[in-house]
C-alpha cells in the first residue's frame, strides 16, 4: 500500500510546530523585555549617577549596538556551523549578563553588559526566526513570524507597566533589580531549548540530507518529505551583495531599519518624550500608548493574513508619516493623543512584516545570513536614532528631532513603493524566484 508523500511546507501544525514557535516567542518576550526596561532604568539611575545626554543616549542605543555586531557575526557563524548550536548558545549569554546587571555602579559596566545582551539577541534573530522559517508550515508562517513582534510587544509593555511601578517607588537600587530581572524569562527560554534539532533545511543546504531525513521522519513522520534544491556551494555575507541578491538585502534592511528608528528612538524615551510634550503629569497616556501597542500588534497578525505583503507595507508607511507629522506640529491636546495612538497602533501592526519579509526574501544557503543582515542593519540605524533622540532634544528640541525620526518613514514609504516584492505564497525553496517591486 503506497503512503501519500506531504512537503513539509504542506503540513498542519503538530506539537513541534507549537513548541519551536514557543522557544522563539520566549526569546522575542525576553528581547522587548530587556530593551523595555533601559528607558525607565535610566530616569531612575540618574537619581544616582550623574548621566550626561550623551551618556542616557549611549545607554538607551547600547544593546542595540550589540544587537548590531551579533546579528552579523553569530548569524554567519550560524550559516557555517548550524542554527541548533547558536540558537542555545545565545540564551546562555543572555541570562548570565542580564543577571550581572544587578551589580554595575557606572554607567560604563552597565554599557557593555547592555552590549553583551544586545550581541547575544542579535545573533538570536538571525537563528531563531530562520529556524522557525524552515520548520513552519507555508500556510501559517506569516502569522507565526508575524507574531514574533506581538510577543516582543508584549515583553516591552510588560517592561513599561514594571517601569512605571517603579518609578514611583522610593528605593534607589531598584533600576539594578529590575534590569536584572530580564534573567528569569532568559533562563526558562535556555532550559527548554535543550534538545532543540537543527534545521533540515540547513543540513540539505550543506549536503547532509540523511541527518535532515531523520530529523524530518522523528517529527513529522516518515511520509513527509522536503522539496529543497541540494546546494552545496559555500556562502558567505559577500554573497548577500552579488548581483542577485543586493537589491533583496537592500530592501530588507532598509525596510527593517527605517521602520525601528522612530520605534525605538521614541519608546526608548517615551517618559522624557511626554514630558516635553506636556502629557506627563499622569499615567493614563503612557498606559494607553501601551495597551495599543499590544492591540496593534494583534491586529498586525490578522492584517498580515489578509492583505498582501506589499500592500501592507506601503499603506502603514504612509499613514504613519502623516501621524507622526501632526504629532510633531499640533498643539491640541487631543489632536496630539490622537495621532500618538493612530501612530502607536500601526506601528506595532506593521512590525509583525519585520519577523515575515527578512526570511522570506533569502534562499536556505543564505537565510541567517540575510536575516542577520537585516537585522543588523536595523539595528544600527536604531541605535543612532535612540542615541541621538535624548542629544537632539536637548541640543535642537523636540519638533527638528520629531522631523528627522519623520523622515525615515518618509524614505520607507519612497522604498517601499519601488521594492517592496510580493512574498506571501513563496515557498522557502523557490525565494529565487521573487520579483522585488512587484
Amino acid at each position: 500500500m503506497n503512503t501519500k508523500l506531504i512537503n513539509l511546507d504542506d503540513l498542519p501544525l503538530n506539537k513541534f510546530h507549537i513548541k519551536i514557535t514557543a522557544l522563539t516567542f520566549g526569546a522575542h518576550f525576553t528581547d522587548g523585555y530587556a530593551l523595555g526596561t533601559i528607558g525607565f532604568a535610566i530616569v531612575l539611575m540618574a537619581k544616582q549617577i550623574y548621566l550626561s545626554p550623551e551618556w542616557m543616549g549611549l545607554l538607551g542605543a547600547s544593546a542595540l549596538m550589540g544587537l548590531f555586531l551579533g546579528s552579523i557575526i553569530l548569524g554567519g557563524i550560524a550559516g557555517r556551523i548550524g542554527r541548533q548550536k547558536i540558537f542555545l548558545f545565545n540564551f546562555v549569554v543572555i541570562t548570565f549578563a542580564s543577571a550581572l546587571q544587578l551589580f554595575v555602579n557606572s554607567p560604563i559596566q552597565l554599557f557593555f553588559l547592555r552590549i553583551l545582551i544586545g550581541f547575544a539577541l542579535g545573533g538570536d534573530y538571525a537563528v531563531g526566526v530562520a529556524l522557525l522559517a524552515e520548520f513552519a508550515p507555508k500556510k501559517h508562517r506569516g502569522v507565526l513570524l508575524g507574531a514574533l513582534s506581538v510577543v516582543w510587544t508584549v515583553g516591552y509593555v510588560a517592561a513599561n507597566i514594571i517601569g512605571i511601578i517603579c518609578t514611583s517607588s522610593s528605593s534607589a537600587d531598584l533600576w539594578r533589580w529590575m534590569l536584572a530581572s530580564a534573567a528569569i524569562p532568559a533562563g526558562l527560554v535556555l532550559l527548554l531549548r535543550i534538545g532543540t534539532p537543527e534545521s533540515p533545511r540547513w543540513l540539505i543546504s550543506k549536503g547532509r540530507s540523511a541527518e535532515a531525513h531523520k530529523i524530518i521522519v522523528k517529527y513529522f513522520g516518515p511520509n513527509v518529505v522536503l522539496d529543497e534544491k541540494v546546494i552545496t556551494a559555500k556562502s558567505s555575507y559577500l554573497d548577500l551583495f552579488n548581483k542577485k541578491n543586493w537589491k533583496r538585502t537592500a530592501f530588507g534592511g532598509l525596510f527593517f531599519c527605517t521602520l525601528v528608528i522612530p520605534y525605538f528612538a521614541i519608546y526608548t524615551f517615551l517618559p522624557l518624550i511626554l514630558g516635553k510634550m506636556g502629557l506627563a503629569e499622569s499615567n493614563s497616556v503612557d498606559l494607553a500608548l501601551n495597551f495599543v501597542l499590544i492591540i496593534g500588534g494583534l491586529a498586525g497578525l490578522w492584517l498580515t493574513v489578509k492583505l498582501t505583503r506589499r500592500g501592507f507595507t506601503i499603506y502603514s508607511y504612509a499613514i504613519m508619516a502623516v501621524a507622526l507629522g501632526i504629532l510633531t506640529f499640533t498643539h491640541n491636546l487631543m489632536l496630539s493623543v490622537t495621532s500618538f495612538l493612530i501612530f502607536t497602533f500601526v506601528m506595532t501592526a506593521i512590525c509583525n512584516l519585520t519577523g515575515v519579509y527578512p526570511p522570506e526574501l533569502f534562499p536556505t544557503e543564505l537565510r541567517s545570513e540575510g536575516v542577520g543582515m537585516c537585522t543588523a542593519i536595523s539595528r544600527l540605524g536604531a541605535a543612532v536614532g535612540t542615541y541621538l533622540l535624548p542629544v537632539g532634544i536637548y541640543y535642537l528640541g523636540l519638533v527638528p528631532t520629531m522631523l528627522g525620526l519623520n523622515s525615515a518613514l518618509i524614505f520607507g514609504l519612497i522604498l517601499s513603493i519601488a521594492w517592496a516584492p510580493e512574498t506571501k505564497e513563496v515557498n522557502l525553496s523557490k525565494t529565487s524566484d521573487i520579483q522585488l517591486g512587484s
